[in-house]
């Protein structure tokens, strides 16, 4: 990733090269072009075009903390895709609520707080991306400030006694 963010600045922002880059199917391009994608040229359609293609998890982070999360429909998609079973549809999901945990300094604790509920379902999932990504999005959370930092720990105790292999 260091390498390609310097290429990136290299690069600057350019919407055509980015798809471009996208449709090579290559991982490293993908990862590139999200980084010189322009946020506020994403549409949704884009969006979920982009999100098909997600094959493994690195990409989706990639995407998920480099473009998606500057969008302004991403907090919509969090709780859509969220909502959804498919592995790399649940890892997108939970991503971009860890990384809007990190990035999105002035939003309201609300939004956060909504989060909680879908990330203690996708604890139960069988896939050990979504698990990692799960953890990861708690901690963010819980970074936040005390009270969310309470709901997330709250919401770990709540993990740890589901009935869930996965989720244990």
């Amino acid at each position: 990733m260091p390498a390609l963010a310097r290429l990136a600045k290299q690069i600057g922002r350019s919407d055509q090269f980015a798809e471009e880059l996208w449709s090579t199917g290559m991982h490293d391009a993908r990862l590139l072009a999200a980084i010189v994608d322009s946020p506020g040229g994403v549409t949704e359609i884009q969006m979920e075009r982009w999100a098909i293609d997600f094959e493994n998890w690195t990409v989706v982070d990639g995407c998920c903390g480099k473009l998606f999360d500057k969008t302004p429909y991403v907090y919509r998609k969090a709780v859509k895709w969220g909502q959804r079973k498919e592995e790399y549809v649940k890892r997108r999901a939970v991503s971009l609520m860890a990384w809007l945990s990190a990035h999105d300094k002035w939003a309201p604790e609300s939004r956060f707080l909504r989060f909680l509920p879908m990330i203690e379902r996708a604890a139960k999932d069988k896939w050990n991306v979504v698990k990692r990504a799960v953890n990861w999005a708690l901690r963010q959370i819980g970074k936040r400030n005390l009270r969310l930092n309470r709901a997330a720990i709250k919401t770990a105790r709540a993990i740890q006694l589901l009935d869930s292999k996965s989720a244990r």
